[in-house]
């Protein structure tokens, strides 16, 4: 739907693997009725209201292999972060299973690791009212 007069999609991969872009992501969320914010790193991550954030979607680097080969390649990947009853996990899908991150103090040390890496950028799904409002900060 993002590009239906195009033979290719330019919104992933030229080999069809997937790798969608942030507009595809974006997309899929409005038809929920949610936002995806994207976080200034420049801000502290104690401004981020975490009761307002139904959960933090990452666009990180990561390393590319064949089989058991890895290639001196890294492209960018998507990993969902979410909060269930109380506890933060890492739901990146290169995971056998959810990781359990820990509470807040955890989540915001998570995040922090991931900026200072460098080529990172975080987006916060919230609900389009929140996003709306700004209550998220």
């Amino acid at each position: 739907r993002l590009a239906p007069d195009t033979r290719l999609n330019p919104h992933r991969s030229l080999l069809g693997t997937g790798n969608y872009d942030v507009n595809v992501i974006m997309a899929a969320l409005q038809s929920l009725e949610l936002a995806a914010v994207w976080w200034d790193k420049r801000r502290s991550l104690e401004r981020l209201v975490l009761g307002q954030i139904l959960g933090f979607i990452l666009n990180v680097p990561s390393n590319v292999s064949l089989g058991f080969v890895a290639l001196p390649l890294r492209r960018k990947h998507w990993l969902a972060v979410r909060q269930i009853r109380g506890t933060y996990y890492n739901l990146d899908s290169k995971l056998r299973a959810p990781v359990a991150i820990g509470g807040e103090v955890e989540l915001r040390a998570f995040l922090r690791d991931f900026l200072t890496q460098g080529l990172c950028e975080v987006f916060l799904v919230v609900p389009r009212a929140v996003e709306e409002s700004g209550a998220w900060l």
